[in-house]
């Protein structure tokens, strides 16, 4: 972990920036006070991800693509409501 002055990081960015990359840290300091933390930004990811990671993990019934009750499908224009 590196502790940097606002002054020195201003200063010298790029070659800090390069110790970034590898893995260091920064900790931005004001008056030696630690106000902030540099770190990098993970790798992007170069593979795509798989399809079916889940696949087997839920159901779906024979009827899900049936039609809703009238009872719920009033309920959702409002006609089953209390007055």
């Amino acid at each position: 972990m590196i502790h940097l002055n606002i002054h020195e990081a201003k200063t010298h960015l790029s070659k800090y920036l390069a110790r970034l990359k590898e893995g260091e840290t920064i900790v931005l300091c004001r008056r030696n006070k630690p106000i902030a933390e540099i770190r990098a930004l993970p790798a992007a990811r170069t593979k795509r991800r798989p399809m079916g990671l889940a696949a087997g993990m839920g159901h779906t019934t024979d009827d899900f693509n049936a039609p809703l009750p009238s009872d719920v499908l009033a309920t959702f224009y409002g006609e089953n409501e209390e007055k």
